[in-house]
This record gives C-alpha cells, sequence and structure tokens, in this order.
C-alpha cells in the first residue's frame, strides 16, 4: 500500500477544511453597548444653586434635607450629593453654585467641614450668606 497519496489526500483535506471553516468569534469580541454619562448639547434646567445651611447645633441641611451626624467632620453624604450634583451640572452645561449660609453661633471649623466638602467634590462656586438671607 503506498503512503504518498494517502498523506497528499489528508493535506488535501486539512486545506480544504481550514479554508471553508468560519472563524468563531470569541465572546470578547462581540459589541456592546454599556450605558454612561452623555453630555447634553443644550441646557437642561436643573436648579441653579444647592443652599447649604448649618444650623447652630452644627447639623448640615442641604436642600431642605438633613445630611451627616452634627459630629461628623468628615461629612460623607454631603461630599457625595455634592459630586452627584456637580456632575449633573456638568452634564447639562452649567456651573455648580453653592451658596453656604452658616448661623451666627456656628463654630468656625464646622464652616471649614463644609467648604473641604465642597472642595473634595470639585465645586469651586461657592458664596456665603446669612442664615436669614433668601
Amino acid at each position: 500500500m503506498q503512503m504518498g497519496p494517502m498523506i497528499d489526500m489528508v493535506f488535501l483535506l486539512l486545506v480544504f477544511f481550514m479554508v471553508s471553516a468560519k472563524p468563531i468569534t470569541p465572546e470578547s469580541d462581540i459589541p456592546m453597548g454599556l450605558p454612561g454619562q452623555v453630555s447634553q448639547e443644550e441646557a437642561v434646567d436643573i436648579p441653579d444653586e444647592a443652599r447649604v445651611i448649618i444650623e447652630p447645633n452644627g447639623q448640615v441641611v442641604l436642600n431642605e434635607q438633613q445630611l451627616d451626624s452634627p459630629g461628623s467632620s468628615s461629612l460623607p453624604e454631603l461630599r457625595s450629593v455634592l459630586i452627584r450634583f456637580r456632575t449633573s451640572a456638568e452634564n447639562a452645561k452649567a456651573d455648580a453654585l453653592v451658596t453656604l449660609a452658616p448661623h451666627d453661633t456656628v463654630p468656625h471649623q464646622r464652616l471649614v467641614d463644609v467648604l473641604n466638602a465642597c472642595a473634595e467634590a470639585g465645586i469651586t462656586g461657592v458664596t456665603l450668606a446669612g442664615a436669614n438671607d433668601e
């Protein structure tokens, strides 16, 4: 039995199957769109500013919502809300403005804590107002 023609036939079949086979697409190559942040082309009406009131006991109130405890100096809740506010303002192509209204008897350190939270959130438009100013 001659082996030469059989080897030729095996190579021909191998080449035929390699050419006619479709490449398998791995899962990582399947295109997939993930949700993300899309910047707006037109300005969207969002609140012009966030008003932060610091009560005499040190309680921080943002737009009539109490955040964090009066003894918390890092203010994680306020920081996270301000980060979301800045992000939504950037997406709406608007400036993120914060007005601080500390009570007259609030220690200066509490005001500095709130200013630090604003800085960590990336908000630069901070103004000071009296607690009774409207």
